[in-house]
């Protein structure tokens, strides 16, 4: 193997090949596939991280931030289209840059979507697991051993914290099983993944709208002042709030438009994908 082998393309004529080959139905619509993006989109980034990041970056300007993240994503969304549209294949990112920069680039970002992925259903799964655990408390039930709702490092964070000493094993039981339930979903195929993802999409939908519904009757113009507040150091030495603030915070909400190039990865699922997955 030479350097040159390093950014050798795969030809779109191999891409075809797979494409005549591929044993994956196309049953996915574009309303489908709309559902499947919303669907990651709004998720524990907007659910979770939207406060943090208004209470320790940016505060009211949190909304800039939104802004800032959104034109950024934008941009990558409209690469995934045109190149979803090109080549209607799955591999996402992967493919994109194995056809058109060399393998070399597709290994190291096909390494990277995975570490987003990785990372993301990590956050997400843990962020459950603490609803969940609200929703138990609030009903009544404490009864849990910390060791079951904790992974090792926030059981070891907390036991020092605390004084004391975290036992030898602990696991985030609610997030494991989340993880597990959402596998067999998918195991079980792409027409109940999408009818599952679709009954989901429409709670998550209602609980976002009913928010705003309900929330824009307790909008108080005070809170709004000052829209950027002065930036501030803590004990620590961090920064916090000011302009420097609100970038770091469109950084953190960022998170929360991460799940669109999801969609790009059904490509051979799809019924019509040039027209679709762009839709």
């Amino acid at each position: 193997m030479n350097f040159q082998d390093l950014f050798r393309k795969k030809p779109l004529s191999a891409y075809s090949e797979d494409i005549k080959t591929s044993q994956l139905k196309r049953v996915l619509g574009k309303w489908e596939l709309t559902a499947m993006g919303v669907g990651a989109v709004i998720g524990g980034g907007i659910f979770v991280l939207t406060g943090v990041a208004a209470n320790q970056h940016a505060g009211p300007a949190l909304a800039v931030s939104f802004i800032l993240a959104g034109i950024g994503c934008l941009f990558a969304a409209l690469c995934y289209a045109e190149f979803a549209g090109i080549l209607p294949v799955t591999g996402s990112a992967y493919a994109y840059s194995y056809g058109t920069i060399g393998e070399f680039f597709a290994w190291f970002i096909g390494w990277n979507l995975i570490l987003e992925y990785l990372m993301g259903a990590t956050t997400v799964a843990v962020s459950w697991s603490k609803y969940f655990m609200k929703l138990l408390n609030l009903m009544g039930i404490h009864d849990f051993p910390a060791w079951l709702m904790n992974d090792p490092v926030t059981a070891r964070e907390e036991a020092a914290r605390l004084g004391l000493e975290a036992p030898a094993f602990s696991i985030n039981l609610p997030a494991g099983l989340i993880v597990w339930v959402v596998t067999w979903v998918l195991v079980k195929g792409i027409k109940e993944s999408a009818r599952t993802n679709n009954i989901i999409v429409a709670l998550k939908v209602v609980a976002v709208l009913f928010v705003i519904a309900v929330g824009a009757f307790y909008i108080d113009a005070a809170n709004w002042e000052p829209f950027i507040p002065p930036q501030v150091t803590d004990a620590a030495g961090d920064k916090h709030y000011g302009l420097a603030g609100v970038v770091t915070a469109a950084g953190i909400v960022f998170f929360a438009f991460i799940g669109f190039d999801a969609v790009s990865t059904q490509a051979q699922e799809a019924l019509n994908p040039t027209k679709d997955i762009p839709f």
